[in-house]
């Protein structure tokens, strides 16, 4: 979100607030990531682009050494 990555809007900072900053997580790397929060689950209700199994917003994923080598792949629009 702060890195100002291609593709990602992130209009609300990340804050949680906007759901502009969807990325999917590859599939067999969803344990890396923490677990989901509700304030997310409800966000990744409204995207621009299709909600899947491995829907994360990328604000809510704070990078820890867990997450190390961690591939996500950017949907065709976030708005």
């Amino acid at each position: 979100v702060y890195s100002g990555v291609d593709g990602i809007v992130a209009e609300c900072g990340g804050s949680c607030m906007c759901a502009t900053c969807h990325v999917y997580v590859r599939e067999d790397q969803l344990a890396q990531t923490p677990a989901m929060q509700a304030d997310e689950d409800a966000m990744l209700e409204g995207t621009a682009s299709p909600r899947k199994p491995n829907s994360r917003l990328s604000c809510q994923l704070v990078v820890s050494p867990q997450m190390e080598g961690l591939v996500v792949y950017l949907p065709e629009t976030q708005t």
